[in-house]
């Protein structure tokens, strides 16, 4: 790995330390199970999953990857905390045969050893927790191949947001564990469409994501001023 990893070590210790909670739907980490199924049916409408080679960037225990890899995807999962990859490990062996691989690397230095190797880059609720997110939007690009697509989910940086994610998930309901996000590294449409340009994507779609935590049901569609889904395109016949 780079000796300056993109990668912030009270973050890496705050998931590290509940990484053996990751797959237990109604603990710390309920709102992922949750709003999975989402996520999933997302990226296999936006881009066909079957036969798709798909590196999921930030994979934490593996939910995302796991879940594409039943759909017929080829995953290579890549994570900061060796802790929740090690969960994730353990949990592919009890899931059976699928077509999923995790790695203990930054996106950058995966973007080194292989670039232009993946048809698709999923980077679920990761850009906040990251330093530099403008480097791991320019590393997740140079993963793909011409015409692939970068699929990213994050937190707007809103009143709303800051009223939703953080005093009301965090502190009131305690829905997700206190201290997980922070308000001042929440990211605008505006500030990650400029860092994808910068790197060669082009914008297809913002998507808004719902919460709803009485029934627990997420919904898709609508405004981006709380969760949001960006999907971008690297142009066919693009080059590094």
């Amino acid at each position: 790995m780079t000796e300056q990893a993109n990668a912030n070590p009270a973050e890496l210790a705050h998931f590290g330390a509940l990484a053996s909670r990751w797959w237990d739907p109604d603990g710390e980490f309920r709102t992922l199970h949750d709003i999975n199924p989402a996520r999933v049916d997302l990226v296999d409408q936006l881009i066909g999953l079957k036969q798709k080679r798909i590196a999921d960037v930030g994979c934490g225990g593996g939910l995302l990857a796991e879940a594409m890899a039943r759909r017929g995807a080829e995953v290579t999962g890549i994570d900061m905390s060796a802790e929740v990859l090690d969960v994730a490990r353990l949990h592919l062996l009890e899931s059976g045969p699928l077509s999923v691989s995790y790695l203990h690397m930054s996106a950058e230095d995966l973007a080194q050893s292989s670039p232009g190797s993946f048809d698709a880059v999923t980077c679920m609720e990761l850009l906040e927790h990251v330093p530099e997110p403008a480097s791991l939007i320019a590393a997740c690009a140079r993963l793909l191949k011409p015409g692939g697509s970068l699929i990213v989910s994050t937190l707007n940086r809103t009143p709303r947001a800051f009223l939703t994610a953080i005093v009301g998930a965090e502190h009131l309901t305690r829905l997700v564990p206190r201290g997980t996000h922070h308000y001042q590294q929440l990211v605008r449409p505006s500030e990650l469409d400029a860092w994808a340009r910068r790197a060669g994507l082009h914008l297809e779609a913002l998507i808004g994501g719902h919460y709803n935590p009485l029934d627990r049901s997420f919904t898709l569609g609508g405004n981006v001023s709380v969760n949001y889904f960006a999907h971008f395109r690297r142009p066919d016949g693009a080059c590094d």
